[in-house]
């Protein structure tokens, strides 16, 4: 059973809107279906493009706690899900030097004492959650294992306490920059969203809505040379928070137009390798760009 978050795609795509992300078609009903389906989501995608936006974008407009799993490598079961505060359990134990064993055990062993982790967290929750799984392929296959348990019937054994089963299902997303190829068994348990660089018209509309006061006219240049700098064979592609800083920082320096001055000064802000800058200072014809029709 999906939390029945939205109503249509159409709904979707209104609310995110109102959140200041704009959804393309096929965001909007890939998000309806994994609210409508209870199925986690799993975004892949570029760096910048709006993967981890979109999970925020979604707790808000829902009213929903947001639950992060930031993944990195050698994350562990103790970091994702749970861990028992020993420290705490010690101070128990001696302040109970009286008691046996048996007691002292059915004591510390209880929620008291219990470190709840994100994964965990969002499970035993009792009210509406977005839990965002981070950077999923940062994380060792291990991890994967533990996710497809957790996420297949949403539920988590602690062997001290018993299972603990959700009551209120989150809205799960998961992210991914494909740095590493994630498992056939997790990717057949979510539905797949593939988010890359938004078309000029979309990432203009991106650009007037996160820098109020930008001229249409200096918007369209911006979208242009990020087009054109993307079309280039760099280490590192700018994404749309790059255009978007690229535009405020235009803004700030009270460039009305684009120039090779301005260009060639601000380029840092877009780019962020000496190589990339000097790849695109030379090969950069911003005069043919900007009279591309």
């Amino acid at each position: 059973m999906g939390t029945g978050f939205f109503s249509s795609v159409d709904d979707v795509s209104a609310q995110l809107a109102e959140a200041g992300y704009l959804a393309s078609t096929a965001v909007a009903t890939t998000v309806f279906l994994a609210d409508r389906l209870g199925k986690p989501l799993l975004v892949e995608g570029p760096a910048g493009v709006g993967k981890t936006a979109l999970a925020t974008a979604v707790a808000e407009v829902t009213g929903s706690r947001l639950v992060r799993l930031q993944c990195y490598e050698g994350i562990d079961e103790a970091r994702a899900l749970y861990e028992w505060n020993h420290a705490k359990q010690l101070l128990r134990i001696t302040a109970g030097r009286d008691e046996t064993w048996d007691e002292a055990r059915t004591d510390i062993f209880g929620e008291e004492f219990l470190l709840r982790r994100p994964l965990l967290t969002a499970i035993s929750g009792t009210e509406p959650t977005v839990l965002l799984i981070d950077e999923t392929d940062k994380a060792d296959v291990e991890i994967e294992g533990l996710l497809l348990e957790v996420l297949g019937d949403f539920q988590v054994t602690v062997p001290e306490l018993g299972t603990i089963t959700a009551t209120q299902q989150p809205f799960v997303v998961l992210t991914s920059n494909a740095t590493r190829e994630l498992s056939e068994a997790l990717r057949r348990r979510c539905l797949f969203l593939h988010i890359d660089f938004p078309d000029e018209a979309l990432e203009r509309e991106i650009v007037r809505l996160k820098v109020p006061g930008i001229e249409a006219a200096l918007a369209d240049s911006v979208v242009r040379v990020i087009a054109a700098l993307r079309a280039m064979d760099l280490r590192k592609l700018p994404s749309v928070a790059e255009t978007v800083d690229w535009a405020r920082t235009l803004l700030e320096l009270g460039a009305g137009t684009l120039d090779e001055r301005v260009v060639r000064e601000s380029l840092g802000v877009v780019l962020k390798h000496q190589d990339d800058i000097a790849k695109a200072g030379a090969g950069l014809n911003l005069d043919q760009v900007l009279d591309a029709s």
